[in-house]
């Protein structure tokens, strides 16, 4: 690397880090609008800032560097969102883990306790017998079976909007079972 090479190696290096300090709280709140977690945000601006920082040699030519810093955001949020989208309608969710939490989220129980913990599964292996056939069905498909939305569809004939009309009941159910259990 000669002399130049490196002064504006050095000088796209402050810019850089000027940048980052200017630009990464109005970045950080462009993503949590969208949506994000804060873990989420800061991975993404990590990623933005990691690969701006490898292409140093192209930022001498970069006029408005926060503007360019956004549309780097800007392409991660939609790649994002297109990845979530492709997955939704796939049926594809982490299922098991995701009922277990709305239920839980619902009844408000701490589920690190181990006692509670215990007695909650006893409870919600209850609760899930006493539910309604065509709502049973699409849990236990789901949370034990591991089938997604568009995999039950295609066993049933049933359309994908009823069957997640039948878990958003069953979720409901379960967790106003669970509230009574709690309360008794």
């Amino acid at each position: 690397m000669n002399k130049e090479e490196r002064l504006y190696s050095q000088d796209s290096q402050k810019r850089l880090s000027r940048a980052y300090e200017t630009e990464k709280p109005k970045l950080m709140a462009r993503i949590r609008s969208a949506g994000k977690s804060l873990e989420e945000t800061e991975d993404l601006i990590h990623d933005v800032y990691t690969e701006t920082w490898g292409k140093l040699d192209r930022l001498a030519n970069i006029i408005n560097l926060p503007a360019w810093l956004n549309t780097l955001v800007s392409r991660r949020l939609i790649d994002a969102w297109r990845h979530e989208k492709v997955r939704k309608m796939a049926g594809e969710t982490n299922v098991a883990e995701e009922t277990f939490r709305e239920v839980i989220a619902g009844v408000g129980l701490d589920p690190l306790d181990a006692y509670v913990r215990r007695c909650m599964v006893e409870a919600l292996d209850e609760a899930i017998k006493s539910l309604p056939v065509d709502q049973r069905k699409v849990v236990e498909a789901q949370v034990f079976g591991g089938k997604t939305f568009a995999e039950l569809a295609e066993l049933t004939g049933e359309n994908i909007d009823t069957l997640k009309a039948r878990k958003r009941y069953a979720v409901k159910n379960l967790s106003r079972t669970l509230k009574h259990w709690i309360n008794d």
